[in-house]
């Protein structure tokens, strides 16, 4: 009875850092995404704020999207080791293992989704971006070389992402780093 309860605390935390992880993601959303905004239309965020004595200005977009890829990956393969850990165990019911299984097939799917989205994103002619899935919407943050994202710019993301989810428009949030 003890191991079963052993197991099943596994199993459990390593659900939550998945749901922690995907909340995370759509808080961040959630916080440059301005109240009144109105659907299609892009949101200008600026670049995440240096601790050396660089100024704001001399700051790179590119530093924002490895930034946010590394801390993506991170959270993906910290969720992912504890899930398969909780999967493996010996203790584990067929069940618990089951539900870990498909957790690693969803963090794997959107990890292989949100390349995609990427490189087809950036295959466009945008200079850089990175995507945000989570079982709920889609996050894509732009840079662009040009005076910022206008209607079409939000138009042609808005299919590339609904092509490769099948999410409906209001599910997409497009914000864009200048």
């Amino acid at each position: 009875m003890k191991k079963l309860w052993k197991r099943n605390a596994v199993v459990a935390a390593a659900l939550v850092l998945v749901c922690a992880a995907i909340y995370l993601n759509g808080s961040y959303a959630a916080k440059v995404q301005q109240p009144n905004k109105v659907l299609g239309q892009s949101t200008q965020v600026d670049a995440p704020a240096q601790e050396a004595t660089e100024t704001a200005a001399e700051a790179e977009p590119s530093d924002y999207f490895a930034t946010a890829r590394l801390t993506r990956k991170q959270a993906r393969d910290s969720a992912i080791s504890l899930l398969r850990e909780a999967g493996e165990s010996e203790n584990v019911d067929s069940a618990a293992a089951d539900e870990a299984a498909r957790s690693i097939q969803t963090l794997a799917a959107y990890t292989l989704a949100e390349a995609q989205i990427e490189n087809m994103i950036t295959a466009k002619g945008y200079a850089d971006c990175v995507v945000f899935m989570a079982e709920d919407g889609v996050s894509v943050v732009v840079s662009t070389e040009t005076d910022g994202l206008q209607t079409e710019d939000v138009a042609r993301i808005t299919d590339i992402v609904k092509q490769e989810t099948g999410f409906d428009a209001e599910k997409i949030k497009i914000l864009e780093v200048n």
